[in-house]
């Protein structure tokens, strides 16, 4: 029953993750990509230091600041990348960190991929040309495309890193720590990255709001308890939703479509995904907490 608890706690915060590319990209409307990310971070840490603020540990605080870098470095590649394209192909090409784990991690941990996580790699990189280039060649891919691929290969990195340090110093420290450092960031550079907007409206405080406290806080502090429960390839799988849960947000509040190569390209970059996930076999970067095959 734990598993099954967990199981559909990560699809909840897979379907959470996948709705909001679309909120955020209504957002970025009104308010620069910098000011957005620092409210984020900052409602969740917020919300986070009063709950696990008895459980922090001094000796996780570097790992939570390592990890906090990586994660913030990733949404400001995300969220400058759906600025300049669709809410549907951010979220697929955000969806190549699953299949780009294993190779990470052999960089990371000395260890050797297995042939299959090659495959679903080069399967998913074909798959992210289909789907962003344009007829005329790969000179049309757009900015945004280039910025969401450089998220997902940081997003790659990030659960290398939560993955092992998970299993030392537990998720409490982590999830308060990393989340807390990326709002630091953002407030730091927010004078320097960009020229400051921000218009408020409705529409921005609610993307905040639930960006903040669900897509953050909730989200990734659920995640870290969830995997407790189940294997990382059955978590992985699961967060391969992601993708198919932006498009059809996107779809049916904006009406946007996809040609039938960008169909095709974003059915490759599942395929990609599930080949990799869905194949028996110790999944060797372990990203999750506590957990084995």
């Amino acid at each position: 029953m734990k598993r099954l608890r967990a199981e559909l706690a990560l699809i909840g915060v897979t379907v959470i993750w996948g709705t909001t590319f679309v909120v955020v990209k209504a957002a970025l409307a009104d308010v620069s990509t910098f000011v957005f990310l620092t409210l984020r971070f900052a409602v969740a840490a917020l919300a986070l230091l009063p709950i696990y603020r008895k459980a922090l540990r001094r000796e996780a605080t570097g790992a939570g600041i390592l990890a906090g870098t990586l994660l913030f470095t990733a949404y400001v590649f995300q969220t400058l990348g759906l600025e300049l394209t669709t809410p549907s192909k951010s979220a697929f090409l955000t969806g190549l960190s699953i299949p780009a784990v294993p190779f990470i991690a052999s960089f990371v941990y000395r260890v050797k991929p297995r042939f299959i996580d090659l495959a679903g790699i080069a399967v998913a990189s074909v798959g992210m040309i289909f789907m962003t280039a344009p007829a005329n060649g790969l000179a049309g891919i757009n900015r945004g495309d280039v910025l969401s691929f450089l998220c997902a290969v940081t997003f790659a990195f990030h659960i290398v890193i939560i993955g092992h340090f998970t299993q030392i110093y537990g998720f409490e420290t982590l999830a308060v720590v990393q989340i807390a450092t990326a709002a630091v960031l953002g407030s730091v550079l927010l004078p320097f990255a960009e020229p400051v907007r921000f218009h408020f409206t409705a529409g921005v405080a609610a993307a905040v709001l639930a960006t903040g406290m669900f897509a953050t806080a909730l989200a990734f502090t659920t995640q870290a308890w969830a995997q407790q429960y189940t294997s990382a390839s059955r978590a992985a799988l699961i967060f391969a939703l992601e993708p198919p849960v932006a498009w059809v947000t996107s779809w049916v509040l904006t009406g946007e479509r996809l040609a039938f190569r960008g169909k095709v390209g974003a059915g490759m970059i599942l395929a990609g995904i599930l080949m990799v996930e869905l194949t028996r076999g110790k999944f060797v970067t372990i990203p999750s907490v506590g957990t084995s095959e």
